[in-house]
C-alpha cells in the first residue's frame, strides 16, 4: 500500500499528488498510529470528518492539514505549538495526552551526536544567548509571569524544582522539606557558617537554611518578583540580620571572604554551555578552600549536549524558558572538575522530578478557571489563555520527558580542596567531607 509520511522537512507542503489521495493517505496512516498508541484517541479533521477511538480518552481538534503532517510525523513539540496557538484543541486529561504523545514519536528525541561545525555554531548561539542583560531579560520572562499563578500549583514554600519523595506517602509539601533538609544536610551546613544560594528563586531553601542551621544566609535572583518575595519573608521572619536577598547575576557577585558552602538549586539550566566553565570557575573563587558546594540540575538524557528534538526544545524555547540549555552528566562533570572542584557525590533523581511535575500539573488542572483569572489580573489580559496552555503542556510534557529518561535530573555535590592531606576525619580529605554517606541520612 502507497503510504505519504511526511519529515520535519515537509510539514506544511503538500506532495504533488490531488489533496483528496493525499488525505486519504494520511488519514490511513493516522488511523494505524492511533491503534498502536496505549490510550484510545480519536481526531476530528478539517472539515469535520472523525478518526481514531469511539470512547476516546482524549479527542484533538484540527484546523488544518499541516496540523495533521506533524502529527503524523511524530513533530510533539511542533504539535505542542499548535496547540498553544489554538490550531489545534483538545479534550481529556493532560496524563492520557501525555501517554499518547510519547508513543508518537518516531525514535528518541534526545540528539545525537552532532558534527564540529554544528557544535560550534552551538557555541556561538550559547555566548551571544548568555550575556549579563540577556540572561536577566529570559530569566524574568518566566518567573516574573505571575507570582500569584505560580501559587496556585506550587507548595505553599514555592519550591519550584525537584521534591525528594524519602517515603512514598509523602505529599508534595512535605517531600520538597524533604529535599531542603537532604540538601542542608549534604551540605554539612553549621551554626555561623556563611551560606550562598544561587538562583534562590522564592527563599524556600535559603530561610530554610537560616531557621534550621543556623547558617548567614546569602542568596541571588535575577527576577524582581522572587526578589521582592524573598525580602518580605526576612522581615516577617525577623530574619534581618541573619539573611540577605540581592538582585544579582552571578557573573556579578564577588566576595573576598568566601563562603563556606554554596547551594545553586534549578539555576544552572539557564548558564549556557558556553558559560558552564565560567560558573563553575565563579563557584570555586566564592567557596572557601575545604569548603563544599551543590549543584542541583537538569541534565539531558543522553550522553550529547544538545536540545530534545521533534520539536520539543524549541517549544520550551519559545514558550517556558528561553536560552535554557542542558548538559549531559559527564560535560558537567568534565567542567566542574576544570575548575578545580573535585567532585565527592552524585545522586539521579530523575524519577523524583516526574513525580513532582505530575503535583503541579494535576494541581494547575484542578483550577483552570481560577489559574486564567489569575494570569488575566496580573498583566496577561491578551494571552492568559495562551500562558495557560504553554504552562499546561510544559508541565505534564517534562513529567513525561522525565519518566521515559529523554532528561535528567542530578545532583552533584563537590568541595574545593584546600591542599594539605591532614584536612579532615579521614586522611587526604582536604576538605570536612567525610567521604562516606552515613552523616546524611543519621
Amino acid at each position: 500500500m502507497l503510504r505519504y509520511r511526511p519529515t520535519s522537512g515537509d510539514l506544511t507542503r503538500l506532495p504533488p499528488i490531488p489533496q483528496n489521495l493525499w488525505m486519504g493517505i494520511l488519514i490511513r496512516e493516522l488511523e494505524a498510529r492511533l491503534e498502536a498508541l496505549p490510550v484510545p484517541v480519536a481526531l476530528q479533521l478539517p472539515g469535520g470528518t472523525r478518526v481514531g477511538a469511539a470512547a476516546a480518552a482524549v479527542t484533538l481538534f484540527f484546523k488544518n492539514r499541516a496540523s495533521l503532517a506533524r502529527l503524523a510525523a511524530g513533530q510533539i513539540g511542533r504539535l505542542a505549538e499548535d496547540l498553544v496557538e489554538s490550531r489545534v484543541q483538545f479534550e481529556g486529561r493532560m496524563r492520557d495526552l501525555m501517554a499518547a504523545a510519547a508513543h508518537l514519536l518516531q525514535g528518541s528525541p534526545v540528539d545525537a551526536h552532532a558534527g564540529l561545525w554544528r557544535q560550534l555554531a552551538g557555541r556561538v548561539r550559547s555566548l551571544a544567548a548568555h550575556t549579563q542583560p540577556k540572561d536577566a531579560s529570559q530569566i524574568q520572562f518566566h518567573y516574573d509571569v505571575s507570582d500569584d499563578f505560580y501559587a496556585l500549583w506550587l507548595d505553599p514554600r514555592r519550591v519550584y524544582s525537584c521534591a525528594y519523595f524519602r517515603a512514598p506517602e509523602l505529599t508534595l509539601a512535605q517531600a520538597q522539606e524533604a529535599k531542603l533538609d537532604h540538601i542542608c544536610r549534604k551540605l554539612m551546613l553549621r551554626p555561623g557558617e556563611r551560606f550562598l544560594d544561587i538562583g534562590a528563586g522564592w527563599g524556600a531553601l535559603l530561610l530554610w537554611a537560616a531557621e534550621h542551621y543556623g547558617v548567614q544566609a546569602t542568596g541571588i535572583t535575577l527576577s524582581r518578583n522572587q526578589h521582592a518575595h524573598v525580602h518580605r519573608l526576612i522581615a516577617k521572619k525577623g530574619l534581618q540580620g541573619q539573611v540577605r536577598m540581592e538582585l544579582l547575576d552571578y557573573r556579578a557577585l564577588h566576595d573576598e571572604e568566601g563562603f563556606d558552602k554554596i547551594a545553586s538549586v534549578g539555576m544552572f539550566e539557564h548558564v549556557g554551555q558556553a558559560r558552564m566553565p565560567e560558573y563553575f570557575a565563579r563557584i570555586y573563587r566564592l567557596l572557601k578552600p575545604g569548603g563544599l558546594v551543590m549543584n542541583h540540575g537538569i541534565t539531558t538524557g543522553g550522553v550529547h549536549a544538545g536540545q530534545l528534538g521533534a520539536g520539543m526544545g524549541d517549544f520550551i524555547d519559545k514558550y517556558i524558558f528561553p536560552g535554557g540549555e542542558l548538559l549531559p552528566i559527564g560535560h558537567v562533570l568534565k567542567d566542574l572538575g576544570a575548575a578545580g572542584l573535585e567532585m565527592v557525590d552524585a545522586e539521579n533523581l530523575r524519577p523524583h522530578y516526574a513525580r513532582t511535575l505530575w503535583c503541579w500539573s494535576d494541581a494547575l488542572e484542578a483550577q483552570l478557571d481560577e489559574a486564567q483569572q489569575v494570569l488575566e489580573a496580573n498583566g496577561h489580559l491578551d494571552d492568559a489563555g495562551k500562558v495557560l496552555r504553554a504552562y499546561r503542556l510544559y508541565l505534564s510534557g517534562c513529567a513525561m520527558c522525565f519518566e521515559q529518561g529523554w532528561i535528567s535530573l542530578h545532583q552533584i555535590l563537590a568541595t574545593r580542596p584546600d591542599g594539605e592531606p591532614r584536612t579532615g576525619a579521614m586522611r587526604g580529605a582536604q576538605s570536612g567531607y567525610p567521604f562516606n554517606r552515613e552523616y546524611i541520612y543519621r
